[in-house]
């Protein structure tokens, strides 16, 4: 009996020991490793929120061919609006030595002196006339005492979202529209639901989602957070509101902790970025505070009505999937039989390869048949005319040239490099960009500013262009480097979107033969003024001493004239001819000046003629024009499409 009540004892212990095993829900894992979305600190997640909302606004409004127009507020939240706003009450302190900006009398004793010492050194500077910096402001106490709080507000013209589809769009991580094989700017479900689960872990407090769609009579709003442990949202309203403006689009409104301080320059930077690569949008930035002094409104206007088109989902290339892929097709689909599955489920098969296909599946079986590569159909990139008005936009260069690659493929999806490359330039803060190379990187038509070095945008130009061979200087002249990759996939190292490795060979060549595009165009412009410069600064010399060149001529011709008279040397008729107008006044210093003058502009404009025909500048590559049909026009005009302009002819 003892011995199998000891063997009772013990069972419960092994049972304790194998439930051990835990399970994390998504939400749960990315609260724990919010660095892996780019949510690393208080500022960075300010930026990444901002980043989120309006590259959602922006795949909204162009999946219905709306022009975007996007309004982007931060409001600064002062500390006793935010505790007001979640419940604290303010109170005396009992202990100060549990709050973060306590000062021992050790501390205090040190500050003080300091501060005497400075004003004592600040003085005496003074009396002997000597300009002295202002001290620096006290260096708060670091902690959660001493946060920051904003509220982000994202208002779009887009799609909107269906009222029953809105609280899992926001409360559930990895839930969302966008996982199917289309170029899109968010691919992993989480941006959205990032902002709200830093939310929810820095204040506490819920989003706000007003919502409607085309012809919609009612806004559906909706207030949720998340619940993070089981990966579902925790509705408080869920409500649909008359729509009187009848309006469509939705506003996403959300409190978080944050630092503008820090990250001011980066969520600017971004949105000029963002103004550059989609010219077709409207954005409206605002920094709202208390303090009037740093306020900021920005408006950056719309360009151009000309958008990209909208992005067609594609089927799988068969070199792009693998054995889990094929299953889950398999399961998926509604086809009865091998040869409709794969002419169905996959681009580039016919059905004439698929049987050939279907009869190789013997002994003797090769998976290593040829397949052509896939279209670039699929793809949307933001074409020359936008990439280089983006540019003229915001840089304001001397001299732009843009080049479009055709589609290629890695993996087996396609993907296009655009590239631009700019020189010269006003120097202005605004743009962030100074003399030497300065380096703009776009990924489906968003901006990536974090971890240039590693990127295979930064070393391609870096060290994969000889600059000096197009005649441009990469470390004095003001030189920007453009590009932008669209594709079905983008090869970005982690999920917080910030960079694309160096380790595709394919993505890496396309890149610098973009570049390399772009500089050949810029060669002969950079050449053609090099030699208008030269040209000019030929003419001005030769200008400059045409007046002693005509007095040191007529002192020849006066002493020729003498020495006929002397009897000393006979001149044949010509020379006569020419002393004898002298003598009588036909031809004066005045007149050989003008003849020296006209002679220096027929000479140049021979010169540029003659340079003009060897270097076959006449022989430039012409651009197409393409000429809409009047039956597939909607509107009452048509559009000549070119990659450099386009030219709108109305009916």
């Amino acid at each position: 009996m003892e011995s199998s009540k000891k063997r009772k004892s013990k069972a419960p212990a092994k049972k304790a020991k194998d439930s051990l095993l835990e399970q994390k829900s998504p939400a749960e894992f990315f609260a724990e490793n919010k660095n892996i979305a780019g949510f690393d600190n208080p500022g960075k997640c300010l930026y990444t929120t901002v980043r989120e909302l309006v590259e959602n606004s922006l795949d909204s409004t162009e999946s219905i061919s709306e022009l975007p127009l996007i309004e982007i507020t931060i409001e600064d939240i002062e500390k006793s609006k935010f505790n007001s706003m979640i419940g604290l009450v303010d109170r005396d302190r009992v202990d100060e030595e549990l709050y973060d900006d306590h000062e021992t009398a050790k501390a205090r004793e040190k500050r003080l002196a300091k501060e005497a010492q400075a004003q004592e050194l600040q003085a005496k500077n003074a009396s002997l006339g000597k300009k002295m910096k202002e001290p620096a402001a006290p260096k708060t106490m670091k902690g959660r005492g001493g946060a920051a709080f904003y509220r982000v507000t994202c208002k779009d013209n887009g799609r909107g979202m269906p009222h029953d589809d809105i609280p899992n769009m926001f409360g559930r991580v990895l839930s969302g529209t966008k996982y199917g094989l289309k170029q899109t700017r968010g691919k992993f479900g989480l941006g959205a639901k990032m902002a709200l689960i830093w939310s929810k872990m820095s204040t506490g407090l819920p989003i706000d989602i007003s919502s409607s769609m085309k012809g919609q009579n009612y806004t559906s709003f909706c207030r949720l957070d998340i619940d993070i442990h089981r990966n579902i949202p925790h509705i408080h309203i869920h409500e649909k509101r008359d729509n009187k403006d009848q309006r469509h689009g939705a506003e996403i409104q959300v409190v978080i902790e944050g630092n503008w301080t820090t990250y001011r320059s980066k969520i600017l930077h971004y949105m000029r970025q963002m103004a550059v690569i989609t010219p077709y949008a409207e954005f409206l930035f605002k920094f709202v505070s208390d303090v009037s002094d740093k306020n900021v409104t920005i408006r950056f206007a719309r360009r151009t009505d000309v958008m990209p088109p909208v992005p067609l989902e594609t089927k799988h290339h068969p070199s792009s999937v693998d054995l889990l892929l094929i299953k889950r097709l398999i399961e998926e689909t509604s086809k009865q039989n091998l040869l409709q599955f794969l002419q169905h489920e996959f681009v580039n098969i016919g059905k004439s390869y698929a049987e050939r296909l279907i009869g190789e599946l013997g002994p003797e079986f090769s998976p290593k048949m040829p397949f052509n590569d896939p279209s670039g159909d699929c793809l949307s990139p933001a074409g020359e005319y936008n990439l280089r008005l983006g540019i003229i936009k915001e840089l304001h260069p001397e001299l732009v040239a843009t080049y479009s690659g055709s589609a290629q493929v890695f993996e087996g999806h396609p993907f296009i490099v655009e590239a631009g490359v700019s020189v010269g330039g006003k120097e202005c803060q605004t743009s962030r960009c100074f003399s030497g190379l300065n380096i703009f990187r776009f990924a489906n038509r968003i901006p990536l500013l974090f971890e240039q070095g590693a990127d295979v945008v930064t070393r391609t130009a870096l060290k994969r262009i000889n600059w000096n061979s197009y005649k441009i200087n990469q470390t004095q002249d003001k030189v920007g480097v453009f590009v932008s990759i669209v594709s079905t996939k983008i090869p970005f190292k982690g999920t917080g979107k910030e960079y694309i490795g160096d380790d595709i060979t394919e993505i890496a060549s396309a890149v610098k033969s973009a570049i390399q595009h772009c500089c050949i165009q810029l060669k002969t412009k950079i050449v053609k003024n090099m030699q208008a410069r030269e040209q000019k600064e030929r003419k001005r010399n030769l200008s400059k001493y045409a007046e002693n060149v005509a007095g040191a001529v007529c002192g020849v011709l006066k002493q020729m004239q003498q020495i006929q008279a002397s009897k000393k040397k006979r001149y044949n008729d010509k020379e006569a001819e020419v002393l004898e107008k002298l003598s009588t006044g036909m031809i004066t210093k005045q007149m050989v000046k003008e003849k020296l003058v006209q002679h220096v502009e027929q000479v140049d404009s021979e010169m540029a003629m003659e340079f003009a025909a060897n270097s076959g500048v006449s022989e430039e590559p012409r651009e197409s024009i393409y000429l809409q049909s009047l039956e597939a026009a909607e509107d009452n005009f048509i559009d000549l499409h070119s990659p450099l302009f386009v030219f709108r002819l109305f009916r």
